[in-house]
């Protein structure tokens, strides 16, 4: 009886995966979408993502947040997606010279570093060479993320050279090192800190000005739906997407 039931089941999903609702070969829905995006647009492309399921009834979105680096390797090892968001340009062109984009990508949002530490900041770290003091335990993005790529431009221009005792893959990988008290501090971005719900404090350093990370999107050439992707990219560079992004922290596209 249990084989049978589940030969009974397995036909079952065949015949449901055979509806109107999937793509030519039956392998996902028409208007599901999936998007890629860089783990520091994880509450912005959520919040983005209910609006554009409400402005496309029927619609389904499916995001996968993860450092820019990890998710450009995935997709050039044979994943799929429809839209992928960057948190820095340098891992968009790597998208774009393995053929992967179906179009130019378009600039939606900058955004740049802060120190993030324990509330009521116990340590007193006051500037970013505060970090290379002795026995403070300090966390960053690996160079080839982001975040990690801009705290290397931070550490050039002033001469400071941490010594973290760890390289995290995404940015949220390190705000949750420092607001689980596992470290002094971090290296992350001012979205990061005002969306914790205060589970750590900012610290602002000037010389953040220098290393602006800036925000490409762009639809693949594996979308399975491509005007949906192209509506979804359009939500985040208009209004709607640009007023939900700067109250998160975020700046406008340069």
């Amino acid at each position: 009886m249990r084989a049978w039931a589940a030969a009974g089941l397995a036909t079952a999903a065949v015949v449901s995966g055979c509806g109107s609702d999937t793509s030519p070969g039956g392998a996902a829905p028409a208007q599901h979408l999936v998007v890629f995006a860089a783990a520091s647009l994880k509450q912005t492309f959520t919040q983005i993502g209910d609006q554009f399921k409400t402005d496309n009834p029927g619609a389904t979105v499916e995001f996968s947040f993860a450092g820019s680096s990890d998710l450009v390797t995935q997709l050039t090892q044979g994943a799929t997606a429809d839209v992928f968001a960057s948190a820095d340009a340098k891992n968009m062109d790597k998208a774009a010279a393995a053929g992967l984009l179906a179009g130019d990508p378009v600039t939606f949002a900058t955004n740049v570093l802060t120190i993030a530490v324990a509330p009521g900041n116990p340590k007193g770290i006051k500037t970013f060479g505060d970090l290379a003091k002795p026995g403070l335990n300090v966390v960053v993005c690996a160079p080839q993320v982001p975040c990690g790529s801009a705290t290397k431009k931070v550490e050039d221009t002033t001469k400071v050279t941490l010594a973290p005792v760890s390289e995290e893959t995404s940015v949220t990988d390190v705000l949750g090192k420092v607001s689980t008290g596992q470290a002094d501090a971090g290296l992350v971005y001012v979205t990061d800190v005002a969306g914790s719900g205060g589970k750590v404090d900012g610290v602002g350093f000037p010389e953040s000005s220098g290393a602006v990370n800036t925000y490409p999107i762009a639809t693949l050439k594996s979308a399975a739906n491509a005007d949906l992707a192209h509506k979804f990219i359009d939500l985040v560079t208009g209004a709607a997407g640009q007023k939900v992004l700067e109250q998160a922290g975020f700046g406008r596209p340069r």
